[in-house]
């Protein structure tokens, strides 16, 4: 899965982690927790995310761990988050990512509401760029939203997020994926069918949804009740 690290190490009173200084958290999920971190060799800032071997074991989470990685070594696109390097402590894996500075897209269209077209055209254009990067490399990603768009300091986007991420080898003899995942409100109709999808083509629908949030600044289907909410996706796409 990658090198060995020498463990969380300490200098200065900080935790270090193979040639990485770790320092605040900037977030936290059920079974990772993301860290700011330095370089000391190069000074350069980078994003650790820390996962716990147990709890991954546990929720049987290594083939997910395991394809996101993959997943990253593959994808090198400048509008898709870089993964530098994967290091693992008897307890822990850690996989080192670039930092970006501008938070998520979501917060951005929290604060303000929906996009002037120009900047939205911007952001949409980054987007399709890098899944059309990403489907040329054989990866679907799986989970498109706002919440994994980051922007960097000059107000670039970048994919991030691959941990549902499908590679080739996961499509069935019939050419298509059959596991049910990703975001209600971004999910393609045909994922929740049961019957089989294109990953490529699922990609593109929440691409469609997340156009539709950047231009109005909400969600075109949305309802706290999920088979209510799939009512109208299916009641939208049944009109053409």
């Amino acid at each position: 899965m990658g090198s060995k690290s020498n463990g969380g190490g300490s200098s200065n009173g900080r935790t270090r982690v193979g040639r990485y200084e770790l320092g605040r958290t900037l977030g936290e999920g059920t079974f990772a927790k993301v860290k700011f971190a330095k370089n000391v060799e190069t000074a350069e800032h980078v994003a650790i995310k820390i996962l716990d071997k147990d709890k991954v074991l546990k929720h049987k989470m290594i083939a997910q761990i395991k394809r996101e990685i993959s997943t990253m070594k593959i994808i090198r696109h400048p509008n898709v988050i870089r993964m530098y390097e994967v290091m693992a402590s008897k307890t822990k894996i850690y996989i080192v990512m670039e930092f970006v500075t501008g938070g998520e897209l979501f917060d951005k269209i929290a604060a303000i509401g929906r996009l002037k077209e120009d900047e939205a055209r911007k952001y949409f254009q980054q987007l399709i760029n890098a899944v059309d990067f990403c489907h040329s490399r054989g990866v679907c990603h799986r989970d498109l939203k706002p919440e994994n768009l980051l922007l960097d300091g000059n107000g670039n986007l970048k994919v991030s997020d691959f941990g549902l991420s499908a590679l080739p080898q996961q499509v069935r003899e019939d050419g298509l994926l059959h596991t049910t995942c990703g975001t209600p409100n971004y999910v393609a109709p045909e994922v929740v069918s049961n019957k089989g999808y294109d990953g490529a083509k699922a990609d593109l629908w929440s691409c469609g949804v997340i156009l539709f949030v950047l231009m109005a600044g909400y969600l075109p289907f949305e309802d706290s009740n999920l088979m209510e909410l799939y009512k109208k996706v299916i009641a939208y796409i049944s009109n053409f």
